[in-house]
């Protein structure tokens, strides 16, 4: 999930998340799929990353210039799909993409999709993000923390306090400040809590993956 306050670089988050919903097809673990939006800034964030989809082209992956390609595979596809009509038919509206040919599916962004739906329950490895205005940041760190995954979280403000806040409240093995959670580095401890599994991956955690620990005791 990401979450945008009131005071955040609107341009800034906007590029990130459209960039980070939708490369790859979404088809990455830590792409963007919840934006929760402050309320004070909500139209203005929303009509720019509108805005910044808008830009985004679809075509033959071998292209550089394309920015979205095919799923993985027709099932990939047909289950994505299923799961925007859901949130359509709960009452979600879609403002961008739904469109589908084949294995390709437009860049998506449905407004307040029900939070027992699957896009916004499940991971959609697809490209379809989520959008929905909050009062306060509290009420997005709650959100995030009903869902079952905890691998990484973004949050786009300037606030100290709300970074602490963000950083005490949401079970994430990672909290990503001003930029999406699509970012990793291979220093990090980069892995989740919870249903997103246990272990860690960066260069440390991997050199003890290949390790094995042994016991040596010499008694007089």
């Amino acid at each position: 999930g990401v979450i945008v306050g009131a005071d955040a670089d609107l341009n800034w988050a906007a590029a990130r998340c459209a960039w980070g919903a939708y490369y790859y097809s979404g088809q990455v673990c830590i792409s963007v799929q919840r934006i929760f939006v402050h309320e004070k800034v909500y139209a203005q964030f929303k009509d720019l990353l509108l805005k910044n989809m808008a830009e985004l082209k679809l075509g033959d992956p071998k292209n550089e210039a394309t920015d979205i390609g095919p799923l993985i595979d027709d099932r990939s596809a047909d289950r994505v799909d299923s799961w925007v009509k859901e949130a359509l038919a709960g009452g979600g509206r879609l403002i961008a993409g739904g469109k589908r040919e084949g294995r390709v599916i437009s860049p998506t962004l449905v407004e307040d999709a029900p939070s027992t739906c699957k896009l916004a329950r499940e991971e959609a490895f697809g490209p379809v993000a989520t959008i929905e205005k909050v009062p306060s940041l509290e009420r997005a760190y709650d959100l995030i923390t009903e869902g079952a995954y905890g691998l990484q979280a973004g949050i786009f403000t300037k606030d100290v306090g709300a970074i602490m806040a963000a950083w005490d409240r949401l079970p994430m093995g990672g909290l990503i400040v001003n930029d999406i959670p699509a970012y990793r580095s291979d220093a990090m401890p980069y892995g989740g809590n919870r249903d997103s599994g246990p272990g860690r991956e960066g260069v440390k955690y991997a050199m003890e993956e290949f390790t094995e620990p042994r016991t040596l005791v010499l008694r007089g």
